[in-house]
Parts: C-alpha cells; structure tokens; sequence
C-alpha cells in the first residue's frame, strides 16, 4: 500500500478546525504534539490514494489562519505494515473506497511536474547535450547512442506541464510551460541546424530517412507516449523510462529536422517537420485526455468551470490540428 504522511503546523486556538476537516476524511493513523507554545503538530498517515481529498478538506477550513503550514511527504515503509484488504474483509476503521484510486493528489503531481520545467542553465544543457549524443548515433547509425541520447532530453516535463496547465485552466503553469518547451526545441533545432551546416553527411542515412516520413505507426506511438507519460506522474511511478518514450517521439526527429535545415535539404525537412508538429499534438492531446480520465481538476469550484473550458477548447483543436496533419501527410505521400 502507496501511503503518504501529511504534517500541519496551526496555532493552538485553530486546532478545532483540523478536526473539522478530517472528520469526513479517510485515514489510516493520526499523532499530535505541542511544538512550542504557538504551534501544534499534527502528523496524518493515509494512503496515496485519499491525499487529495484530505489536504483538500484541510485547505478549505484552515486556509484563513495565520501561520499555518501543510507538508506532504512520500513514505517508503511503515512498521508495522499495513496489510491490503482482500475482498471478503471488512474496510479498515476511518477507510472508504476512493473513485480517484490509483493515482497521487494535485498538488504532489503540481510540485512534481513543476521541478521539471524550470529554465535554468541545467535545462539549456542537458537539451544541447541529448543533441550531441543524438547527432552523433544518427549520424553513425547507432540506436544504442540515440536511446543514451534520449535519456539525457529533458522534454517531458514541459510537455507534461502543458497538458497538465491545460486541464487546471492553469495560464501561469501553461505559460512557463510554453516557455521551456520553446527553449528546449531552439536549443535542439540550433545545434542540430550548425551540424548540418559544418559537415557533409549523407541524408539517405536509415535514421535520417525514417524520420522523415510520418506515418499511422509514428501517430500511435506518440499518442501511446503522451498518455504513459500522464499516467506515469499521477500514479507516482518513476518517469525515466516513460521520459525516454517521450524523447523517442521527439529529441531524434527534432536532431534530424535541425541538420536537414542546416545542410539545405529542404524538402526533406518538410518531413521531418511534420513528423515533429504529429509527434507534439499527438503527446499533448493524449496528456491532456489521460488527465481528464484521471480526475485532475481544480479544487475551488469557481475555477472548475474555467478548466472545463480551456479543457474542451485545447481538445478541439488538438484534434483539429492533427486532422490537418493527417491530410498532409496523406497529400505529401
């Protein structure tokens, strides 16, 4: 059982309203200790899977006090374990089932694929040290090299941080977002544009000729990626090889695009350009999607509405704009 510890720091006066919050909540155990003489500590184990709901009751009654403070931190084991509940038991005290199973809160999935879009020079780097690698295995014909190139991208989050701002109505995460995924791909589409442009390569190599035409195959696979690449975050499982899924329908077309502009070859550039704009629709219209069907959402009411709506418009013109894609693809082939 995934369990996560929530601690709150209130002032004494306000303790009543943290009783409040849980009294409808799901938990498993709960500790409290006077931490000085203005603060009580509170320590609440539960499971993974009812984190929302409770720092959600948490927030509505305690957001108005002065000094309060919520942390939430993963636990890796409990003494003594928590055994799961097979069907013919009875739910454990203070337990009831959860629609939302399966999957961390909002605000864990927030913090987690908000570390992941900050542009700083780390950022820069390893998006201009995937390239070097990705050049280099493409240019050598190396899929062992392009895979190690693919582990150093750092593209996920950005694309994450989109479909997520988009299902939360969320403009400033949309915009930082953008923002990253912007520099990533310049960063990238420069380097590769200079390697072109300084060597002599032969553009009928296999990796520069197979991502130069898009076809149902690439579609699905950058689908597939965008939706793993979701549900990896919100259930809390470990994004590496999902990053690298998500890379694969991105860093190497991106790599080729960059050196095939760089070189001249303009017209298979347009192949390798359509490929790129499939690739991010395809991640992004199924990030968004796996959201939905996970339950993210907004907490307060009034901005439900307002997700619900960038939501509906992001999804139509995805879709609108991978129909278009679709029928040049069809034209050019």
């Amino acid at each position: 059982m995934a369990l996560r510890l929530i601690e709150i720091f209130i002032p004494p006066k306000d303790e009543y309203r943290v009783e409040q919050a849980l009294k409808d909540c799901s938990y498993l155990d709960i500790w409290q200790e006077r931490f000085s003489k203005d603060l009580i500590h509170i320590k609440i184990l539960l499971p993974t899977e009812n984190t929302e709901e409770v720092l959600d009751h948490l927030e509505k009654h305690i957001s108005r006090v002065e000094g309060y403070r919520i942390l939430l931190f993963h636990v890796e084991a409990s003494l003594p374990r928590f055994e799961p509940l097979k069907k013919e038991e009875a739910p454990l005290p203070d337990m009831k089932q959860n629609s939302k199973n399966s999957r961390i809160s909002r605000e864990e999935l927030y913090a987690d694929i908000d570390a992941t879009i900050k542009l700083t020079k780390i950022f820069i780097i390893l998006a201009l040290l995937s390239s070097v690698v990705a050049a280099i295995g493409i240019l050598q014909d190396n899929v062992a090299v392009i895979i190690g190139a693919m582990v150093i991208a750092p593209l996920l989050g950005p694309n994450l941080a989109l479909s997520l701002a988009t299902t939360l109505g969320d403009i400033d995460l949309a915009r930082r977002a953008m923002k990253a995924n912007a520099a990533g791909i310049i960063a990238v589409l420069s380097f590769a544009a200079v390697v072109g442009y300084l060597l002599k390569f032969d553009p009928d190599i296999p990796q520069i000729i197979s991502r130069t035409r898009v076809s149902i195959g690439d579609i699905i696979l950058a689908l597939a990626a965008g939706s793993a690449a979701a549900l990896s975050m919100t259930t809390g499982v470990s994004s590496a090889l999902i990053g690298v899924m998500v890379a694969v329908a991105l860093l190497p077309p991106l790599v080729v695009l960059g050196m095939l502009l760089g070189s001249g070859e303009w017209y298979l550039a347009t192949g390798a350009v359509l490929l790129v704009l499939t690739n991010l629709i395809c991640i992004n219209l199924a990030g968004v999607m796996t959201f939905l069907i996970q339950g993210i959402q907004p907490r307060k009411l009034w901005d439900v509405d307002r997700a619900k709506k960038a939501t509906q418009v992001a999804l139509v013109l995805w879709t609108i704009l991978l129909m278009v894609l679709m029928a040049l693809i069809f034209i050019t082939q």
